[in-house]
């Protein structure tokens, strides 16, 4: 007999699901019943995401790609998954300044957080080519520059692994039931892809406050509210829309959407210039004016997303509005001197702001206001092969 707490750490229902184990872990749990739609139980007002037509969602394949998301086999050296630079408990970020991959290589940027990146046109900081999940899942698989999960040439070795455990070829058949299940590098993406999709965050306290509740967050956090999208601080313009990065339309305004900008984080040597490891959007297209451009974040559970930036330059939310304050960074000594505000490419929109003591206060509890508990705790989105009160034992 199947012990239901088992399945519980699977995130899935006693009844046609089977569990499945590997050396004493929870491993998988194959469907025996043909993939039924898929069941957003979108938050309030959320639009359904958009799918690509060969990868529908269905529940066999989400699951599956949740165990592919947290599964080290996914590494070269079998030491690092998805989850190890995404961790739910930070909405799907990374506590680390910079990324380190699995063989311990740091990288120029800050893993992106998962939250609700199913709504995101394109994706990563600075690449304009990538813009769906199925694409963005092979840069850390096979990429080398940075080496992230280090799969670079380990193709097939990849493949056979997960062959060879006894419950991975059964998922992949209830997966892709239509394509006789073979377990392909193409399938892990379309299996990871799918469970990115169903990370969504919607229910904070400013949702319900959206909502019709009155008492869901302070008056501090309305007042926030109100000097967010205020054209004194201009945050909306690059935060708006449901959430908060660069989708139109907040409350009917029709703000209009922009992808990538410059913030005047640096200015090295007043010339405009960012780190040479980390030059934005002009690594792509070759335009100086796209020096310095990185995407804008969502702003939904930004309290836990720290550090900031997109290579975790600024520690704290007080450090962040004193950079957006100032309209752009000093740096007064070392290689990477400069003002920021000077920065000829830096947008319009950061112009700086005055903000009193108390202002300031109610505009952090209004981006504290953001924190969505139920999605970093939610276990349809754990560990599965997290063992209980000890998380990070190696598999």
């Amino acid at each position: 007999m199947i012990a239901r707490r088992a399945l519980v750490l699977l995130g899935v229902a006693a009844g046609p699901w089977v569990l499945l184990a590997r050396g004493g872990s929870p491993v998988a749990a194959a469907a025996l019943a043909q993939p039924a739609p898929y069941d957003w139980q979108l938050p309030r007002g959320f639009p359904e995401p958009r799918v690509p037509a060969d990868n529908p969602m269905s529940e066999a394949k989400v699951h599956l790609g949740r165990l592919l998301f947290y599964d080290r086999r996914l590494s070269g050296n079998q030491t690092f998954s998805c989850g190890n630079c995404h961790l739910q408990s930070r909405a799907f970020a990374d506590p680390l300044p910079r990324g380190v991959g699995s063989t311990g290589e740091v990288h120029p940027r800050g893993a992106m957080g998962l939250a609700n990146i199913a709504y995101a046109p394109v994706l990563t900081w600075a690449n304009p080519n990538i813009r769906t999940l199925e694409q963005q899942a092979m840069l850390p698989m096979f990429g080398e520059t940075p080496v992230e999960l280090g799969l670079a040439g380990r193709e097939q070795e990849l493949l056979a692994r997960l062959a060879a455990d006894s419950a991975y070829p059964r998922l992949f058949r209830a997966a892709f039931p239509h394509e006789e299940g073979a377990i392909t590098v193409r399938r892990v993406t379309q299996a990871i892809a799918a469970f990115e999709r169903t990370l969504i965050s919607g229910r904070a306290p400013y949702d319900r406050y959206l909502a019709g509740d009155s008492t869901a967050i302070t008056a501090a956090a309305r007042r926030g509210e109100e000097l967010f999208f205020s054209e004194k601080l201009e945050c909306f313009h690059c935060h708006g829309g449901f959430n908060f990065t660069n989708t139109v339309d907040y409350k009917g305004k029709g703000f209009v959407e922009i992808e990538f900008h410059n913030t005047g984080l640096y200015n090295v040597d007043g010339k405009g210039a960012y780190p040479t490891e980390n030059p934005g959007v002009r690594e792509h297209t070759g335009d100086p004016e796209d020096m310095g451009k990185f995407k804008a974040p969502s702003l939904r559970n930004i309290a836990l997303t720290a550090p900031y930036m997109h290579d975790g330059s600024v520690r704290t939310l007080d450090a962040v509005l004193d950079h957006y304050a100032a309209g752009g960074r000093t740096i007064a000594t070392g290689p990477r001197r400069g003002v920021g505000r000077r920065n000829p490419y830096k947008s319009s929109f950061v112009k700086g702001f005055t903000l009193t003591p108390r202002e300031r206060r109610d505009v952090l509890a209004f981006l504290h206001s953001l924190t969505d508990s139920v999605f970093v705790s939610d276990p349809r989105y754990a560990d599965p092969f997290a063992r209980p009160h000890s998380p990070t034992t190696p598999r």
